[in-house]
């Protein structure tokens, strides 16, 4: 068996929908776009973004000696229904335990199998996490093409996906990229409630819930205050009227179900919650990420519409 193959049946084993490898180099086509996606200022208060620029734009300078970027995919789409009624709304990929956590654990233990099949390889794995442009390598690699909406998709899987790397100094036969599917669909652009997509792959942060509802620190700016449709922590519309995730599957991994106290609790706890309990009911889950005060005023706001 090749080392390619051998890879993917691990990732596979591992509940990974693909894995595919892209050679390690300059990013030479994104670097622009991204640059000037900062210096419009579409970052808002993300300023992490504007660091590391050049390991961003090169793997081989995050890790040195990184020969190949295997990319891979994990999905999160819930079974239908799977929230509370009484729950607000939350994304789909914040219903269960902490991703950055489960997905690690994953890419440590593909790293393992390929360290034990082919001896000492040097490798780095990463989960929405570091100065990695995982999209860019997703879509290098033929992982999936970059919708409208920003986000990679798939014709096999939609977008309900986290993305992850590995970086590895292991010498891989790259795959080819795809072609883009949404042609001349526009209905991510026409159903978000606060014009984010600005342009064809672009989104200004400054306007898009999943922001305003988790990164932003200041006081929800009066514009948007009516048009949060509900939402208390990230936003899936973009993803719900996308024709290809009627291709997406629910999830196996029982880490990503929803985290027992989002069902548990009435519409009254919510509006009640203490940050006490927001940390001892929900610290292990990607809501931490909003903070006790953003998620407790996103709350109000959502419940009470």
């Amino acid at each position: 068996m090749d080392k390619e193959s051998f890879i993917r049946i691990k990732a596979q084993e591992l509940g990974f929908i693909d894995c595919r490898f892209s050679m390690a180099e300059f990013l030479e086509k994104e670097a622009p776009l991204f640059e000037d996606w900062l210096k419009k200022r579409y970052n808002a208060e993300m300023h992490w973004l504007e660091n590391n620029f050049d390991l961003r734009m090169d793997p081989r300078k995050l890790h040195p000696g990184t020969k190949t970027v295997i990319s891979l995919n994990f999905p999160y789409q819930p079974e239908e229904n799977a929230l509370s009624t009484e729950a607000p709304k939350i994304a789909r990929y914040a219903y269960g335990r902490d991703y950055h956590k489960v997905l690690k654990k994953k890419l440590k233990a593909l790293l393992f199998s390929i360290r034990e099949e082919y001896g000492d390889v040097n490798g780095r794995a990463f989960v929405d996490s570091g100065p990695v442009h995982e999209r860019a390598w997703a879509e290098k690699s033929g992982l999936g093409w970059i919708g409208k909406n920003s986000l990679i998709l798939s014709k096999k899987a939609g977008s309900y996906f986290f993305l992850a790397e590995l970086l590895v100094d292991l010498s891989l036969q790259p795959d080819l990229p795809t072609t883009d599917h949404c042609g001349s669909c526009t209905r991510c652009i026409d159903a978000c409630p606060t014009d984010a997509i600005v342009a064809n792959q672009v989104i200004d942060s400054n306007r898009c819930i999943s922001y305003l509802t988790i990164e932003l620190k200041d006081a929800l700016p009066a514009e948007f205050s009516e048009k949060l449709n509900g939402w208390a922590f990230g936003c899936d519309i973009c993803q719900e009227v996308c024709p290809w995730n009627r291709f997406s599957k629910p999830h196996s991994e029982a880490e990503f179900n929803p985290h027992p106290e989002l069902n548990k609790m009435e519409k009254t706890e919510w509006l009640e919650i203490t940050e006490e309990i927001f940390n001892e009911r929900l610290g292990n889950t990607p809501l931490k990420r909003a903070g006790f005060d953003r998620f407790k005023s996103n709350i109000k706001s959502a419940l009470s519409e």
